[in-house]
């Protein structure tokens, strides 16, 4: 049996546990946000999802898995943005996804509450 494809109630589920995390609807797309910053954001269809990812390294995510990853639309390169296919991708990569791109907008003292990690 396959696993099920990720929707974007699975995504809601996980950002709605997240510290400050704010579901927002912004022209018909569901956003997910720590204060102004948007670190989540779905296409209308809800099939793509957009994520925080660092710039420097979004070309070789999209270059390692183009049937998983794509670079977000032109006037969106300036930001620390990519996108997933959700139907392509299981739900511990969704997992992992979401809390990677919450981690870069949420302020470091609650991300190494929730991660764990070393707020230095």
């Amino acid at each position: 049996m396959s696993p099920q494809p990720v929707t974007l109630e699975d995504v809601r589920e996980l950002a709605e546990t997240l510290p400050r995390s704010q579901e927002a609807l912004v022209r018909d797309r569901v956003k997910f946000r720590v204060g102004q910053i948007v670190y989540l954001a779905a296409s209308s269809d809800e099939t793509l999802l957009g994520f925080a990812f660092p710039k420097e390294e979004r070309e070789m995510l999209v270059a390692s898995e183009p049937e998983k990853f794509m670079l977000p639309r032109q006037a969106d390169m300036r930001y620390n943005w990519v996108v997933v296919r959700l139907a392509a991708i299981d739900r511990e990569e969704m997992r992992e996804i979401v809390l990677e791109a919450w981690a870069m907008v949420a302020p470091k003292f609650l991300v190494a509450t929730v991660l764990g990690d070393d707020p230095s």
